[in-house]
């Protein structure tokens, strides 16, 4: 008798810094998701090297023509790729060309979605022009970094800024840079994890993060997680080594809370998104249209492959929605299939 149960690939891993978060996210989610429905395996990617844990706790290879595998002599094929690499070739869209070419159904957003969302650059002038609030900055390409002087970022984006890889998933080659002599360093420094580096305005205020994910029946905004952290700034140190406090939800206004949640909902759609995206902002303190003082909403960046440990914000703030994440999943899923 034929199973019945969809196969689900749980895909992680990949080759940039972030592998090892990749890791521990897929143990994540493989702790959700719903067992009785579905044969769950966990795919590690790292180059050329894609196997597959087996349930023995031993690996098998994966067959790149087909994305299929032996399980001790019985031939295995996915019904769809839940994908949970932070970063290439997970975050910016080249896995998804793969899955598009071999017909598998994925968890995440298609080709160009990825690849624009993992440039944060493009992002925030894509975005920009649908009246998005975004930070100003500025783009340096490696082996052209003369082109634009330590004086012009000064003069154009302002002390303090940040400098960070423009196409990267989490906070490495990250720098807070207080006066233009820390500039070149910084730059070297994002240049390592990134050939484009964007010099980006610091905006002083409260920063957020915010998780939303839509199926044909339903649009859900969770409630945001507000990020206070003892270091300069939301780096790694301060992500994965605990030198933060989460608050979950966060400390807004009724008004601020709803204004975030309907701009994450329209930026989702202006995207045309799929699966569970996670959006980081700054409020900032502006003066609205008669002068008063009101929070300004500025988004700094979008997460399509957010991390999925029990501890990360998803989870948080799918609990904090009073949901359970092991639906939300059925719920991702189950859409592709409809």
């Amino acid at each position: 008798m034929k199973n019945l149960k969809r196969t689900i690939a749980i895909v992680c891993g990949g080759d940039s810094s972030e592998h090892d978060v990749s890791m521990r996210s897929a143990q994540g989610l493989y702790s959700f998701f719903d067992k009785e429905r579905y044969d769950v395996y966990i795919v590690e990617m790292k180059g050329y090297n894609w196997r597959v844990e087996l349930a023995d706790g031993t690996w098998a290879p994966i067959d790149r023509n087909d994305f299929s595998f032996m399980d001790n002599g019985k031939f295995v094929q996915f019904d769809y790729a839940y994908i949970t690499i932070h970063g290439t070739p997970g975050e910016n869209g080249i896995l998804q060309g793969y899955f598009e070419l071999i017909h598998l159904p994925y968890s995440t957003s298609g080709v160009l979605v990825e690849a624009m969302t993992f440039d944060k650059f493009v992002l925030n002038q894509y975005l920009r022009g649908y009246g998005v609030s975004v930070a100003d900055s500025l783009l340096i390409r490696k082996g052209y970094e003369t082109l634009v002087s330590d004086d012009e970022i000064e003069e154009k984006i302002g002390m303090p800024c940040f400098v960070k890889p423009a196409a990267d998933g989490s906070s490495f080659g990250v720098s807070k840079v207080k006066n233009k002599d820390q500039l070149a360093p910084a730059i070297r420094k994002a240049i390592m994890e990134s050939d484009d580096v964007m010099v980006e305005k610091f905006i002083e205020g409260t920063e957020i993060s915010i998780g939303c994910y839509k199926t044909r029946e339903k649009s859900v905004v969770f409630p945001a997680t507000e990020v206070v952290t003892q270091n300069e700034f939301f780096d790694y140190d301060a992500k994965y080594n605990g030198k933060v406090t989460e608050i979950t939800p966060a400390r807004l206004s009724e008004e601020t809370t709803a204004r975030v949640k309907e701009i994450t909902s329209r930026i989702y759609d202006i995207l045309h998104c799929n699966g569970i995206i996670r959006i980081d902002y700054i409020i900032s303190r502006g003066v609205g249209s008669n002068g008063e003082e009101v929070d300004k909403v500025n988004m700094i960046e979008i997460n399509t492959t957010p991390g999925m440990t029990a501890t990360s914000f998803i989870p948080q703030q799918v609990k904090a929605a009073g949901l359970n994440m092991t639906d939300v999943l059925t719920d991702i899923v189950e859409n592709q299939f409809r």
